[in-house]
This record gives structure tokens, sequence and C-alpha cells, in this order.
């Protein structure tokens, strides 16, 4: 037996993973999991709203995140690390497609992350950046939990989010 990789692709460090093996073409078998009940995903699967401060400092430290990672990592560089693509690219791409995901265009206003992120892509090919991403690009699209399945997960869901 091979190598058997566990994933989710809704998850921001499965889908680093997995980018990194296609891209370097190490064989696997891919295993998916499901990891629907994890903080990120919460939310929109019981159709909940988001709490408006809760979303005001999220999006607040989201802007300070992107700052940070412009000037102090990204700088005048191709990539993070420097001229050449590396795993600090893939953790931070796949991290940044769960805002975009939700609908928030964080590359519109920032031009030099813009570019950073068609760097990326085209590196890792756009073929396998999209089936990498597709499953978490279509989260806002799913409808939410049964009312079952809800009222069985809001007391986790409730205790994770406070």
């Amino acid at each position: 037996m091979g190598l058997e990789l566990y994933l989710d692709l809704l998850s921001q460090p499965c889908r680093a993973v997995y980018i990194f093996a296609k891209k370097n073409r190490i064989p696997f078998e891919l295993r998916a999991v499901n990891l629907l009940n994890c903080r990120v995903m919460l939310p929109n699967f019981l159709g909940e709203p988001v709490a408006p401060k809760t979303l005001t400092t999220t999006l607040a430290e989201l802007e300070g995140i992107l700052t940070l990672l412009e000037d102090k990592f990204l700088q005048d560089k191709a990539f993070l690390a420097g001229p050449h693509i590396s795993v600090a690219d893939l953790v931070a791409i796949t991290e940044l497609m769960h805002p975009v995901s939700a609908g928030c265009q964080i590359f519109e206003s920032r031009p030099k992350l813009a570019a950073w992120r068609q760097r990326v892509e085209m590196v890792v090919g756009q073929d396998l950046f999209q089936e990498a991403h597709k499953v978490i690009l279509q989260v806002k699209d799913r409808s939410p939990a049964d009312s079952s399945t809800k009222q069985a997960l809001m007391p986790r869901a409730q205790a994770m989010l406070q």
C-alpha cells in the first residue's frame, strides 16, 4: 500500500498538503474525511448569522494580517520566502482562500497580494489550484443543516464559537 492522505479539502492545512503532494508528483491515495464540525464552517453549516461585533473584529484582524503579510513577509519579493514558491506560500494562500470563500474580496484593493496570488496560482497550475479550492469556494452555496442536525450540533457550536 502506498501513501494515504486523510484530508478534508475544506481545511486549509489539508489543501496545502494536497497541492504540495500533487505538484511534486508524490503518489498518494486520497482518503476524504469530513471535518464539517470545525469552528470555521459551523456558522454557515448551521445557518446562523455571525454576530456583528464578531464580524467587525474579525474583519479588522484580517486587515492587520493582510498588511503584515504584504509589508513584513512579501515585501518586494516574488514569493514569501524569496524568488521561488515555498510551502509558506501554499500555507498562506490556502488560508487566505477562507475569507474569499465567504465573499471577502481581499485581493481587490491589494495589488501586491493579488499579483502574488496570481504567481502562486501560475506556479501551482490553475487546474490544481481550482481543484484544491473547489470545495471551500462552494461552501457559501451549500444549504444549511436540517433542523434535527442543527439542534444536535448547536450546543457544541455555541461552545466553540464563544
